[in-house]
């Protein structure tokens, strides 16, 4: 958290960040999806996806390469169209436990940037 950031309650956060985690905890590409902007970008693990068919492609194999759990630690608000969501997640992937952070940047209330870093 930064000094700007104000802790927000995962069940106040905005709707499209809301959807794109639902939509992940039930590994379900095209319910997450929509959750972004039309030419939306998520970098993750180093590389960069644009746009909602490189986004849904993403979404889907992220979603069969590993078997893991998603627990929400919590999130804030960095700014009033900027979130970060902590996340610890837990499976068979390399280390097999990593805390993530997701930096969300909405446009017109959609996802217009995700960053995903350790």
């Amino acid at each position: 958290m930064t000094e700007s950031s104000t802790p927000v309650d995962l069940t106040g956060l905005p709707e499209a960040i809301t959807r794109y985690l639902t939509g992940r905890a039930a590994k379900d590409a095209p319910a997450a999806a929509p959750a972004f902007a039309p030419h939306g970008t998520v970098t993750d693990d180093g590389r960069t996806y644009e746009g909602i068919k490189a986004i849904t492609r993403w979404l889907g194999q992220t979603d069969t390469e590993y078997s893991y759990t998603t627990t929400l630690t919590g999130a804030e608000r960095d700014a009033p169209d900027r979130y970060t969501v902590h996340q610890r997640l837990e499976g068979n992937f390399p280390g097999g436990r990593v805390d993530l952070h997701c930096r969300f940047v909405l446009a017109h209330g959609l996802i217009s940037e995700l960053r995903i870093a350790p």
